[in-house]
């Protein structure tokens, strides 16, 4: 049995309970009509539990706005297992002075000391049989079921499990992410909504309204090819929106969230450690089986992102020294 190790910046677990999560006990046989009239008179900020499968109201909960939020996923011991986790494979990679991981780059920037930082790290289960023995547990099979009956954790494709840190200080690499929807791509070659993509996240800090954090726009999953283009300038704008809802979170949260949508990662106001958000996504794939290794080639856009992150990074570091 594998002993718990303490993270480097526990999450954050004072203030404020979550509010309890919705009883749907007495909606669990609602026919869809039925489901669809009591998601639409839900707050926007409900909190559901995850139970053996998704329930009538979560559905129509995730189909009328696009996104839901699970509480209390991943308990406290959970989640600090998972960050230690974390912060050991990142000192492995350092150690190793490592830059890719299966063809996809990882992030480093100096953090609020100035020292090197992993902000984004593809495929990190790979690195840690604990982290990939947690996202292939019993509790997430109805999440699953949710994306597809044939849909399996992708750990080896794609990006494979995604882990995010933001942190808002002088030279970070990442304190947000600009609005954006993740089916650019495919609306920009067939000029067609693709179908649901559901994003699945663990988040690991408590994160209020008032800190950043997550912020998406309510039904436009549903929206048309030219909004999706053009209602924003994707990964550029970043000013709020009159319609928007922050998703506020507590340690162990899962969300799900349809990539068709916008949203965003917005700045914390804290600085320095105090503004730490970190999350990991896991990926559910439906589609052929192409498993990456550490002789995959690089992805031409991520070849761009990735020198312009390098770029960042060495002006941040520059400015830190200067």
């Amino acid at each position: 049995m594998m002993t718990p190790l303490a993270p480097r910046h526990p999450p954050d677990r004072t203030g404020e309970p979550p509010p309890a999560p919705l009883d749907e006990s007495a909606w669990l046989h609602l026919d869809p009509a039925e489901a669809a009239a009591k998601a639409a008179g839900l707050p926007l900020g409900q909190r559901f539990r995850l139970g053996p499968e998704i329930t009538p109201v979560q559905h129509a909960f995730l189909d009328r706005h696009g996104y839901v939020v699970f509480d209390a996923v991943a308990a406290p011991a959970e989640v600090d297992t998972l960050l230690a986790e974390i912060d050991r494979v990142e000192a492995e990679l350092l150690a190793a002075g490592q830059q890719k991981v299966h063809g996809v780059p990882l992030w480093f920037g100096p953090d609020p000391d100035g020292n090197e930082y992993l902000y984004r790290m593809g495929f990190s289960s790979v690195r840690s049989p604990y982290l990939s023995n947690f996202v292939r547990d019993a509790r997430f099979e109805p999440i699953r079921r949710l994306i597809g009956d044939d849909a399996r954790i992708g750990e080896r494709e794609k990006d494979g499990v995604v882990f995010n840190r933001y942190v808002n200080a002088p030279g970070s690499l990442r304190p947000n992410l600009a609005w954006h929807t993740d089916a650019l791509r495919d609306v920009f070659y067939n000029w067609r909504m693709p179908g649901p993509m559901l994003n699945v996240g663990l988040h690991f800090d408590r994160i209020r309204p008032a800190d950043g954090g997550l912020r998406v726009l309510p039904g436009t999953h549903t929206q048309g090819a030219f909004s999706t283009l053009f209602r924003k300038i994707h990964f550029v704008t970043q000013a709020p929106d009159p319609r928007e809802v922050a998703v506020e979170t507590w340690p162990g949260d899962l969300t799900v969230h349809d990539g068709r949508m916008w949203h965003k990662v917005d700045t914390s106001p804290r600085q320095g450690w105090p503004s730490l958000r970190r999350s990991m996504y896991v990926p559910y794939v439906r589609d052929a089986v192409l498993e990456k290794d550490e002789n995959s080639p690089t992805p031409a856009y991520l070849r761009l992102f990735d020198t312009i992150v390098k770029w960042r990074a060495a002006r941040a570091r520059k400015r830190i020294k200067g």
